[in-house]
């Protein structure tokens, strides 16, 4: 599929990767960009920079996502391309707080659950429609300093790849946008707690949106802007032991990277 001159709404619109997203679609002659992000301001920013409209959106309240997906049928009488792309990071394990167990459930699966839910009706009768979930490496490998993280991203993958089963035949094509570091407010947030973790090799924002162009344009359903994830996922598969190993090491000295930083 090719941006030109189709109907995109993206969650997350107002910073980082989904802000790169919407300016690289207004570059690709998009017919419009719905920018929705719960940061009001920055939608609103955004929108003005691509000439789209912006709205309000908190993406764990269904409620919310219906009405992005209600207001931007009622303007446009169809949605192309649904970037689910809003997410957040906890850092912690097993220890983190129910309620932040429950946001990050939220806000990483369900707001995909409910994009589906208010779109699908629309594209299936129309017989043609697209997903890209933001979804992150971690879905595929794991987060070794966040438990929400890595879990909440696994199950993000898992929707999608049953998404694009249940509905692939009838139009509806999915992908999995799944980049390791990226340049944005949240990795350094992220790394304010780890150490340099994901900083080496990260890519900015616009990179991501460039590998989502094409990924589109190919319809593939993984987007790797990340080029090496590829073979991480091979060898996890090959050998999940050894792969498991491999992990605990990495742990360990981006702990030990984090505690020497600490102490200058």
């Amino acid at each position: 599929m090719l941006i030109k001159d189709k109907i995109v709404v993206v969650t997350g619109g107002g910073n980082g990767i989904g802000r790169a997203l919407c300016r690289r679609f207004h570059a690709e002659g998009a017919a419009a960009i719905i920018v929705a992000d719960i940061d009001e301001q920055a939608a609103t920013d955004v929108a003005a920079e691509t000439g789209g409209i912006s709205i309000r959106t908190d993406v764990s309240r269904e409620t919310d996502v219906a009405r992005l997906v209600d207001l931007t049928l009622a303007r446009y009488a169809r949605i192309d391309l649904l970037c689910s792309n809003a997410g957040i990071a906890v850092h912690g394990g097993e220890e983190t707080p129910t309620v932040q167990w429950q946001r990050c459930w939220d806000v990483n699966v369900m707001a995909h659950v409910y994009a589906a839910r208010a779109a699908l009706p629309e594209m299936v009768g129309r017989g043609e429609g697209y997903f890209l979930h933001t979804v992150s490496a971690a879905g595929l490998l794991t987060h070794i300093h966040s438990a929400t993280y890595a879990v909440t991203k696994s199950a993000a993958l898992a929707f999608a790849e049953w998404l694009s089963i249940t509905y692939g035949d009838r139009g509806i094509k999915v992908s999995a946008l799944c980049p390791q570091g990226v340049k944005t407010d949240m990795l350094k947030r992220s790394e304010s707690d780890t150490g340099r973790f994901l900083q080496d090799g990260a890519l900015e924002p616009e990179q991501v949106a460039e590998a989502v162009v094409k990924g589109i344009a190919d319809e593939r359903f993984l987007i790797l802007p990340h080029s090496e994830v590829a073979e991480y996922v091979k060898r996890k598969g090959d050998d999940r032991e050894r792969w498991l190993r491999g992990m605990r090491r990495l742990l360990h000295a981006s702990v030990s990277s984090s505690r020497r930083s600490g102490d200058h």
